[in-house]
């Protein structure tokens, strides 16, 4: 059994507190073995950390690295609701891109989301996977990340 929160540490890694809904959800719901995570959006402190399109207000690079921050806020959700050590593997990553027109990178942007699952997770985070472009996202975020994880 895999003790997820001391590869935390030994990454340097430390989870979010969880962001509070900005409308009428819940960060995490569990059914049965699964837990799905309400989009997360890249929000350090209360901040929304990258606004705009990307392709044109934000480059592909900084928009990677908010991806990252929104799947770090996702296992926050995740770990609030059941424990990070709880998880046996995470099943899915959905991605979307406030995407400027005629970006298509799209796939890239939502790798910082996919990279740093697997980091933490290894073998247990090769996961399923959409990266979506969309014209706009709440708040006027660049990113939002979603995940569906298996427990133990």
């Amino acid at each position: 059994m895999a003790d997820w929160s001391e590869r935390l540490s030994e990454l340097g890694i430390e989870l979010p507190d969880v962001v509070p809904p900005l409308a009428a959800y819940v960060p995490a719901v569990q059914v049965g073995s699964l837990v799905y995570t309400s989009g997360q959006l890249p929000i350090v402190d209360g901040d929304l950390t990258s606004a705009g399109k990307v392709g044109s207000d934000v480059s592909a690079e900084d928009a990677t690295a908010a991806a990252r921050i929104c799947a770090l806020n996702a296992l926050a959700a995740v770990h609030a609701l059941v424990g990070i050590d709880s998880i046996a593997r995470v099943v899915k990553a959905v991605g979307f891109v406030a995407s400027a027109p005629g970006f298509t990178g799209q796939p890239g942007v939502i790798n910082g989301a996919s990279n740093v699952i697997g980091e933490i997770f290894g073998d247990a985070g090769k996961h399923a996977r959409s990266a979506v472009g969309v014209a706009e996202l709440p708040l006027g975020a660049s990113v939002e990340v979603e995940l569906i994880v298996e427990l133990r």
